[in-house]
């Protein structure tokens, strides 16, 4: 029995939530304790993103907290920036391991081999960088599930992972590869197993969930629709799903579902027609507000996220009073704002008319300010409703929270009996925090 500590911290999308809980079950199943990321561990691993130069800043620091929280530990670097970037990490003070999408599946025995005795460590076929192991990059070949559990009421699954899209901003499809997905059969099998270990709720997850089954014959809808014939599963989300895959058989089919909730996170990127076309997006802001209108139209209560970029390049003025416009009028719930952040070795970074820093700013702010309104306007529009609520085993100040079907986040008197059960509550009172209290 292996008596060592790991600790592990992500950064980014819910697809590296699921395989960073999966890679920590591996080790504990091996003896390993699993620590929280601030506390003193022999080793830490870090997943990272390469989205914005801030998710790469946060990533850096993470790796620099390590080192500083215990020298002696080792550290392993894996995900989307060892993909993409692995020299500079190779560099930093206290990395000992560098591992990118292919590689991380073998974190285990890669971490094994850095206590050998010097000489006997066998180095993988491919890039070396002063003693670290890099992986090659994925070859978009092979799928390899993920999911989380234990870590929370709800389970992340991984579906689908990489991209064929290639949006003129994004390095996605550079770090994880082609798209490529699971099969019907195997995620319902992984399903049974999430439920026998007490989970409630499901998100599927992916980085194109849309895409499912592309290269096997099956879809997204035939997923769904098997995932809805599992006895014993209460809950499923599905999680940011692409505008023109998001058809209406599929919000067809959610409206009817008995497990699938009424929640949808919806990329929209711009609300611009001329800026969608420059950043390579497949669809145009006529088909996205067809797509919000047949929800609500089904689903009124529904809850619906937007993703939107600001500060484009190109973006003037009148384009972003556009997207400004377009959302205000939209039925949209919140939003996700981001501030682009030009990345290498993509099309954007090669555009003219940069935006200036200021003026992104401005306009993130802007949309921050909106995104607030709508969403006091969305849980206003639930006020005293009866709302079937998952409560989370977190006790902060004699108060638990948890989620509606409709992602409406609730507090109430912290009652051990509530947690991990579906409550119905009734949503009597909007507090400042934001929160309605049941």
């Amino acid at each position: 029995m292996n008596s060592k500590s790991i600790a592990f911290h992500h950064f980014g999308c819910k697809v590296n939530f699921a395989e960073a809980s999966a890679l920590s079950r591996q080790f504990q199943e091996k003896g390993y304790e699993v620590k929280d990321f601030h506390d003193q561990a022999d080793i830490y691993v870090i997943s990272t993103c390469v989205v914005t130069t801030v998710a790469e800043k946060k990533c850096r620091a993470a790796i620099r907290q390590a080192h500083k929280i215990n020298p002696d530990a080792r550290i392993a670097v894996i995900g989307c920036f060892s993909e993409l970037k692995p020299g500079e990490l190779v560099e930093m003070e206290g990395v000992d391991l560098v591992l990118g999408h292919t590689g991380k599946f073998r974190l285990l025995e890669e971490i094994s081999k850095l206590d050998q005795p010097e000489g006997t460590v066998e180095i993988p076929d491919h890039d070396y960088h002063g003693g670290l192991a890099t992986a090659p990059a994925d070859d978009s070949k092979t799928f390899i599930p993920s999911f989380s559990y234990g870590d929370r009421t709800r389970s992340f699954l991984k579906i689908q992972d990489g991209c064929d899209y290639y949006c003129t901003y994004c390095t996605i499809p550079l770090a994880r590869g082609r798209s490529r997905s699971d099969t019907v059969g195997n995620v319902v099998k992984n399903v049974h197993e999430i439920i026998a270990n007490g989970i409630r709720e499901i998100v599927l997850t992916g980085v194109n969930i849309g895409d499912f089954g592309k290269h096997t014959g099956e879809n997204f809808l035939q997923l769904i629709h098997a995932l809805d014939q599992v006895e014993g599963m209460l809950r499923i989300r599905i999680s940011s799903i692409e505008p023109d895959l998001l058809n209406n058989e599929i919000i067809d089919f959610v409206a009817g579902s008995a497990h699938f909730l009424p929640h949808f996170h919806i990329p929209l990127q711009s609300g611009c027609n001329k800026i969608l076309k420059a950043m390579h997006r497949k669809y145009n802001r006529e088909l996205y507000a067809s797509r919000v209108e047949k929800i609500k139209e089904l689903m009124p209560q529904a809850c619906i996220a937007a993703d939107v970029i600001v500060g484009f390049p190109g973006e003037s003025d009148e384009d972003f009073m556009e997207t400004y416009n377009f959302l205000k009028e939209l039925p949209i719930s919140y939003l996700h704002v981001f501030t682009y952040s030009k990345r290498d070795n993509t099309l954007a970074s090669k555009m003219e008319m940069p935006v200036p820093d200021k003026i992104r700013k401005e306009r993130s702010d802007a949309l921050h300010k909106l995104s607030d309104e709508k969403k006091k306007l969305f849980y206003a529009e639930n006020m005293g409703s009866e709302a079937n609520v998952l409560f989370e085993s977190d006790n902060s100040a004699g108060f638990m929270h948890g989620f509606t079907e409709n992602y409406i986040k609730v507090k109430t008197k912290f009652n051990l009996a509530f947690v991990n059960q579906v409550v119905t509550v009734r949503l009597d009172q909007l507090e400042n925090d934001g929160y309605l209290a049941g």
